[in-house]
């Protein structure tokens, strides 16, 4: 049977992984940690209570979780994640629109999720070894500044690529983490560039573990976890007698955001989950070709962990919609004139919870209300996967583009024209058979340049119980081994 998530135990290395942990006195949390911060010790959370949510410091880990208080320093834990309704007024439908924010996680961006369930089964298994071994992200910029992160706090060597037109904001900060920074050509469109570097790498060292985003179960299988429960506390505490989850829409990226839409259909089995994607290079509606600039998502390929079989729905977002709603969300005149369309000031306040992929995110949501005619006691969710923190440079060179300093006009014409005006065009609603040509899409990159198995491909879409539907079980098996190698460290 297929490992999918591999847990072999590197008996020699493991001893040298627990030495070096030990000394930096580290503990790793669990998935059901993250997932419920209740059960995490009061003696972390003492520790967590002095220090910062960025700092460098390894009790950081059990930060790692979508319930955080919305603080920088000091924060511990709340009932339900940090989100924000956003109302008629703003996105011109009338079905409840759900955004859960990502900023409230270290480095600002859920990827350091994503990243951690990617290095933590090799420490624990001894598979990754800190005094020989440099662990390798691949990304478009979040997801290595998540692993780098982790990296440091594990006590493990770092290696970050991503492009070089991703924001100065992400180099400037790498710089300061991560033990090495690679940019590769291009923009957010250019993710083969980064494959073709990590080939070089393995070719040239023998110290480097690969850990790529698009191709790690363990993405898949935290967002599953913690990210989907997460959403679903959201949608439980909101729904009151009436209320219905109609769908998840959830930009690709590296396809692990879409495992907490697995959860969501399994719990929810009437909802839909919709896929986005950028309207500049339309890989799944339209093979992928071009470039765009919506900051936080990757494109020319299908991510080895998408579940695509699962997946009901392509919409392709327009670069400028998603950057007019971004400034509008960001602009102190944009928010002057929404609170000129009655939205609340406490909304208002937390606006800047809202990126460029986050705007792409929510005009998925409002496009996929628009086309099923949703109405009031309908429920659509979404992610902000990171924040404005990010992007203020992006602000910055629009600004400069314009001429002009951004103002109620401006605010006006974004929102008339690229929120309320958004169209149900360029959406594709998905056949089986829509669904498995996207599927094969992955041959191309995974089997023929990454030498992924073209067996677990056929397994993928044919053996759905024994493939996507036993990942999802292993977080249990994954905790156990944190917590046996957590008795060693005491």
């Amino acid at each position: 049977m297929r490992k999918l998530i591999d847990l072999e135990i590197n008996e020699k290395q493991l001893e040298r992984t627990i030495k070096s942990t030990k000394e930096r006195g580290i503990l790793i949390p669990t998935f059901a940690q993250m997932k419920d911060p209740d059960k995490i010790p009061a003696s972390i959370k003492e520790k967590l209570k002095k220090t910062g949510l960025w700092d460098i410091d390894p009790v950081n880990l059990f930060r790692i979780s979508w319930k955080n208080e919305p603080v920088g320093h000091g924060g511990l834990f709340q009932k339900l994640p940090n989100y924000i309704e956003l109302p008629p007024a703003l996105t011109g439908v009338k079905a409840r629109i759900f955004a859960m924010a990502g900023k409230f996680f270290p480095t600002g961006a859920h990827k350091v999720g994503a990243s951690f369930a990617c290095l933590a089964p090799r420490l624990v298994t001894g598979q990754f070894d800190p005094t020989y071994h440099e662990a390798v992200w691949p990304s478009t910029g979040n997801y290595c500044r998540g692993g780098a992160y982790n990296s440091t706090l594990l006590g493990c060597k770092s290696i970050a690529i991503l492009p070089e037109n991703m924001s100065k904001e992400r180099f400037e900060w790498l710089s300061k983490v991560a033990g090495e920074v690679i940019a590769t050509p291009g923009c957010e469109s250019n993710v083969k560039e980064i494959y073709d570097k990590t080939w070089e790498l393995r070719r040239t060292r023998d110290t480097v573990i690969i850990l790529n985003q698009f191709g790690e179960l363990g993405n898949h299988l935290w967002h599953y976890e913690v990210t989907g429960n997460a959403l679903n506390d959201i949608i439980t505490a909101e729904a009151g007698a009436k209320g219905r989850l109609a769908g998840v829409c959830l930009t690709s990226g590296s396809g692990g955001t879409l495992g907490s839409g697995d959860l969501l259909k399994d719990k929810h089995p009437q909802a839909k989950i919709a896929v986005g994607e950028a309207l500049q290079c339309p890989t799944l509606m339209n093979n992928g070709f071009g470039d765009h600039r919506i900051e936080g998502i990757g494109d020319k390929h299908v991510p080895w962990i998408h579940n695509v079989r699962n997946t009901d729905m392509v919409i392709a977002i327009d670069d400028n919609d998603s950057l007019g709603l971004f400034r509008l969300c960001n602009e102190a005149a944009g928010h002057e004139y929404l609170r000129s369309l009655g939205v609340a000031d406490e909304l208002i306040a937390k606006l800047p919870w809202v990126g460029i992929s986050g705007a792409a995110n929510i005009l998925s949501c409002i496009k996929f209300a628009k086309y099923y005619e949703l109405d009031e006691n309908d429920m659509v969710i979404t992610i902000l996967t990171d924040s404005a923190e990010m992007y203020q440079s992006r602000l910055q060179e629009m600004e400069e583009e314009r001429g002009s300093r951004y103002n109620g006009i401006n605010a006006a014409v974004d929102h008339s024209r690229n929120v309320l005006g958004v169209r149900t065009d360029s959406m594709e609603e998905l056949t089986y058979q829509s669904r498995k040509r996207i599927h094969n899409l992955k041959y191309y990159t995974w089997i023929e340049q990454q030498m992924y198995d073209v067996n677990e491909l056929n397994e993928q879409w044919y053996d759905y119980d024994n493939y996507w539907n036993r990942l999802h079980k292993m977080a249990p098996e994954l905790d156990a081994l944190i917590e046996q190698f957590n008795a060693k460290l005491v």
